[in-house]
């Protein structure tokens, strides 16, 4: 395997998962993006990151982009190179909107941008990666594929599938100063649940499927959850309350990921924001329906 190119650069979108009951499965990637520029160089490997993560993460060999673009290389059997990566981050880390999927997804999908045979590292090839790196699909099936996405382990491997958002789905995502390490909120999950809770999340994550596609008035029950939010309100009790509040006024909101975000599937207007969220960041981003994309070569 050759590197045919010596730069490309990737835009990779933000993810949301779990939306609600489908714990480690759903996801839905937002327009919020990431760009990253790659250049293979014959020096030593230097990364330049603006936006988010700025003067935070890595700058070199230990960057999470440049750990997932080497290990495309090393499957697809295509030689090293230094690399010279400059990345423009919009999405927040540590908040639950995916800032790692992404990376990873960037640094695979890059790799497939540089090598001669793009086919190495299809789609399935990059989720499967991903999965390895992040140790669930939901949030990297998203990044890959864009819109709403089911994803699942099968035999060991993952797998997703894209389901089409309606056109007229809506988002609010609320974003707050406070950060949250993955690892700590899934720390807060019980070891076991109780039978009737996953046949009620089961159900609710039917009828998302449902919902998210052809009947979005369904969105509310569709969002309901038992099996993992409010067992996190311990380590993330301000959004936990939050989605309490929202949902009581009717809306379907969602813890975002692990948190600590908040995503409503609706538009939220700026008085309700005001009197429950007054000092989160709030966005209204697009559904992403493009996912990674490749923007030059």
């Amino acid at each position: 395997m050759r590197l045919v190119r010596d730069r490309v650069s990737v835009r990779v979108p933000a993810t949301s998962a779990n939306l609600g009951p489908g714990f480690d499965a759903f996801g839905l990637a937002l327009a919020i993006q990431d760009v990253v520029h790659v250049r293979a160089t014959a020096g030593a490997t230097h990364v330049e990151v603006s936006g988010h993560g700025a003067n935070e993460v890595p700058g070199g060999e230990d960057h999470l982009v440049v750990r997932a673009l080497r290990a495309g290389l090393d499957h697809a059997r295509a030689p090293q190179a230094g690399l010279s990566l400059r990345c423009e981050n919009e999405i927040p880390h540590g908040r639950g909107l995916g800032s790692s999927a992404a990376a990873v997804v960037a640094g695979l999908v890059a790799a497939r941008g540089l090598i001669g045979e793009p086919e190495a590292l299809d789609d399935e090839t990059v989720l499967r990666l991903a999965t390895e790196f992040e140790g669930h699909p939901d949030n990297a099936a998203a990044a890959l594929l864009g819109g709403a996405t089911i994803a699942w382990l099968e035999d060991g491997l993952a797998r997703a599938a894209r389901i089409e958002v309606s056109a007229g789905t809506r988002v609010t995502v609320l974003v707050p100063t406070s950060r949250l390490a993955t690892h700590r909120a899934r720390a807060a999950l019980p070891a076991q649940v109780l039978h009737a809770d996953a046949a009620f999340n089961a159900g609710r994550a039917g009828l998302l499927t449902l919902a998210l596609t052809a009947r979005p008035d369904l969105l509310f029950p569709a969002t309901e959850d038992r099996l993992h939010q409010e067992h996190r309100a311990g380590v993330m009790p301000a959004s936990v309350d939050l989605v309490r509040r929202l949902r009581a006024a009717g809306l379907p909101a969602a813890i975002s990921g692990a948190g600590p975000s908040v995503l409503v599937l609706g538009d939220v207007e700026d008085e309700i924001i005001g009197a429950y969220a007054g000092d989160w960041e709030a966005t209204r981003p697009a559904v992403d329906r493009d996912g990674a994309q490749i923007l030059t070569v």
